[in-house]
């Protein structure tokens, strides 16, 4: 029970920091913001993805899809991170 409601929280941690993280970006224009929010949403349902394959289908192996959105948050803050650089 307890390592579950850890991921819902984290999940929603990273919801929290994506939605405050793209305000952000709404008001002052800066794109970092804007790829730090799509990386956070990224991370958030990479944790639901984890929640679902340990606690909701712990049958089925998921764990190629679980890494994915957490690797294609990683890679969008990177380029984000490389595009504000130039």
């Amino acid at each position: 029970m307890m390592p579950g409601s850890v991921f819902v929280l984290c999940a929603a941690t990273c919801l929290l920091c994506s939605i405050l993280l793209f305000r952000g970006y709404r008001q002052r224009r800066v794109p970092l913001l804007f790829w730090s929010s799509i990386c956070f949403l990224g991370l958030m349902i990479d944790n639901c993805m984890l929640y679902a394959d340990l606690h909701l289908f712990p049958e089925v192996s998921m764990v190629i899809w679980r890494k994915l959105p957490g690797l294609l948050a990683t890679v969008a803050l990177l380029f984000g991170l490389i595009w504000e650089s130039e």
